[in-house]
Order: structure tokens, then C-alpha cells, then sequence
């Protein structure tokens, strides 16, 4: 949640990636009927938008700019740790007054955080009798989803939140964040969070107990849970102690697999899966296709990046290595209903908050979203 300078400045801390397992199809979930040629007829490309708080001001930004749908949040003190019946339809009711709609919600945590830094952490610790506490808040905010009727909620499996190394200039004196996995120092990498050595096994073993203690809550309000992937992939055996196992295509088919629930699915990344592919530009319209076509993908960062898997930039979306308009076209043509909405933006010194950059990540969607009619 918050502007996405916020994100950046957090970014800086690091993470780590792979160790997973090749799911079969069926464990991973077939493709739908409905999408396995040609065109959809129940196509919905949405232009959303995810930034915060949730307020008057914020709703008349998005309007302005095209925006039909969001992911919002009530305001909150941080320290409840779920959102109540009556938060969502106070927050619902105020962006229908905006002509706006509330598709998503991000969990009140369980964010891109680093964990050093995560007040709500034992979930992703893995820490008993703590984070079945948390777990229960999680499933108290999706039931009031489901009673308020938003459809979706949004979440991380997050201990090494966003890395990234530093900044490259960019066009018109933007700065472009960066990721040069050569250049973190050997002994640095060696470092560890306050959650130790966590080998792929134990990290797959959390994510795992998550996953099944949620979807009941999930079915039962028919709301569907996104998962963001992890940002971005690191060598095998990962970094800082941990591995980073949704760091990873195969990652994120076996992240899928681990529930047939409609209801368990992701918040795909268009940059954070380039970053994890050695020729993005070849590489990504097969990988959205997979997850489209089998009915796995509940929201989509539409962003851009130049490079490949350990060395990247983030850029604006017209000038990267990702044909975008592809991109969308697969999703169009799989059946996807639902946002393309901007993540990280390029920084400016005269858009600290990212309010332009924002816009003009917003037009660019809107106008790709006509192109394809």
C-alpha cells in the first residue's frame, strides 16, 4: 500500500529466488474449455490502478485518467491487522459515489515488505501459535469481502521483499530502478534476515499452510486470493539464506498446483516474470498464456522492464523489451476479465509521489485496451 517511491525505497533491502518443483498439468490445472483456441467472447480488460490511500482525491485522480477499477483500502491504523464489514462498504460505497469499482483489496499485511521490517511476520516465519492468529485476521477480511461483495483480495509470501541494487538514469531525467545481481558483494549475500537459514522445502511448507488454511474462507465467500510472485529471481540456492521459490516459472505453476480451487490464484507480474526470464521479450507471452488459459491469473501489474534475469531496469511501459500490447492481446484472447493496472513506476524529482507517472502508465493501458477493442 502507498505510493510507489514508497515501494522503491523499500526495495533496496534484498531477497532470493527458485528451488521449485515441476508440477504436472492436472496438479497445476487444465486449461479452461472456453479459451483453448482463438479469440474469447468473455474477454474483460479493465483499466485499474492500485495506488493509496483510498480517498475523494485519489478517486477524482483515477477518473480523470480513465481509471474503471481499483484495488483500495480503507484507511486503517495498521495495528488491527484485518479490515471489518463495515471498512469495506464504507471504502466500497465511497468509490461508487466516484463512479469507480472496487474490484480488489490488498491484505492489511502479508505485503512485499522485507521481514526485518514486517511488524505482523509469523506467517511467512513460520511461527506457531502466532501466525495462526494472523491467519484467522486474513480470513475475517475475506469474509468480509464476500458479505460486502468485493470479489478479489491481494497478497504476498514475502521475506526478502524487493530487491533491488540501485538506480539508472532514464529519459527526461527519470531514474529507472535497477537490479545488477553482480553487484552485490559475495560476503553481503551471505547475510541473514531475522529468519535465518530458510531452505526451499521450509519456505514451500509455509506457503503451503497458508494456502490450505485460507481457500475454505476463500470458497465459502467466493472471494478469490491473488499471490504476488517474488522480486525477482535470484541463483540457485538463493541469497541472504533464503530461496526465494516463487522466484521461478516452474515456481509459480507449482504455487498454482498446490490448491484446484477457482478461488487460489495469482496477482501476475508482467515485469517481476520477465525479471525471472533470460529473453523476456521471447518468453513471457507463452508463460501468460499458460496461467491465462488455465484460468490462474485474477489481476495483472502491467509494467515493463529493459534486461534480462539478474540484470534489469525498470522502465515506462512503451520502452521496454516486453511487447505489452502482445501481452495484453493473450490475456484478451485466453478470457481474461479483469485490471491491467501500473506497479513500479520510473522516479522524478518533480513527481515525488508518482502521480505522473502513474497517469501516463494509465493512458498507455487505456489506449492498448481500445487498440484491442
Amino acid at each position: 500500500m502507498g505510493t510507489l517511491r514508497a515501494i522503491a525505497g523499500a526495495s533496496l533491502l534484498g531477497p532470493a529466488a527458485l528451488a521449485a518443483g515441476r508440477p504436472d498439468e492436472k496438479s497445476a490445472g487444465k486449461k479452461s474449455p472456453a479459451v483453448k483456441g482463438g479469440r474469447s467472447q468473455n474477454a474483460d480488460l479493465r483499466c485499474g490502478t492500485q495506488q493509496g490511500p483510498t480517498t475523494p482525491e485519489m478517486l477524482d485522480f483515477f477518473k480523470r485518467h480513465g481509471v474503471t477499477d481499483i484495488c483500495g483500502y480503507p484507511l486503517d491504523d495498521g495495528d488491527k491487522g484485518y479490515f471489518s464489514e463495515s471498512d469495506l462498504a464504507k471504502c466500497k460505497e465511497l468509490c461508487e459515489r466516484h463512479g469507480i469499482n472496487l474490484a480488489m483489496i490488498p491484505l492489511p499485511f502479508l505485503t512485499s515488505s522485507h521481514v526485518d521490517h514486517e511488524k505482523r511476520a509469523a506467517i511467512m516465519m513460520g511461527k506457531s501459535p502466532e501466525r495462526d492468529r494472523d491467519i484467522e485476521d486474513v480470513c475475517r477480511t475475506i469474509e468480509a469481502c464476500g458479505k460486502v461483495g468485493i470479489p478479489s483480495v491481494k497478497y504476498n509470501m514475502s521475506l526478502l521483499g524487493v530487491m533491488r541494487s540501485g538506480e539508472t538514469p532514464g529519459r527526461g531525467g527519470s531514474q529507472y530502478s535497477t537490479w545488477r545481481e553482480s553487484d552485490i558483494p559475495a560476503a553481503k549475500r551471505e547475510q541473514l534476515t531475522k529468519a535465518g537459514r530458510v531452505p526451499a522445502a521450509e519456505f514451500w511448507s509455509r506457503i503451503e499452510y497458508f494456502v490450505k488454511a485460507v481457500m475454505p474462507s476463500c470458497e465459502a465467500a467466493k472471494v478469490r486470493a491473488a499471490c504476488h510472485p517474488h522480486d525477482t529471481g535470484t541463483p540457485p540456492g538463493g541469497m541472504y539464506g533464503i530461496d526465494n521459490v516463487l522466484g521461478t516459472v516452474d515456481g509459480l505453476k507449482k504455487f498454482v498446483g498446490l490448491s484446484q480451487s477457482p478461488y487460489h490464484g495469482l496477482n501476475f507480474c508482467v515485469g517481476t516474470v520477465s525479471e525471472t526470464l533470460q529473453d523476456p521479450r521471447r518468453e513471457i507471452n507463452d508463460v501468460v498464456d499458460w496461467f491465462a488459459s488455465r484460468g490462474r491469473i485474477f489481476n495483472i501489474h502491467y509494467r515493463n522492464i529493459r534486461g534480462k534475469r539478474g540484470d534489469f531496469m525498470e522502465v515506462f511501459p512503451d520502452e521496454g523489451d516486453v511487447d505489452m500490447v502482445a501481452v495484453a492481446r493473450v490475456l484478451r484472447d485466453r478470457g481474461y476479465r479483469g485490471m491491467l493496472m501500473p506497479d513500479h513506476v520510473p522516479h522524478h524529482d518533480d513527481d515525488p509521489k508518482g502521480m505522473q507517472a502513474f497517469a501516463y502508465a494509465q493512458g498507455y493501458i487505456k489506449g492498448v485496451i481500445q487498440a484491442l477493442g
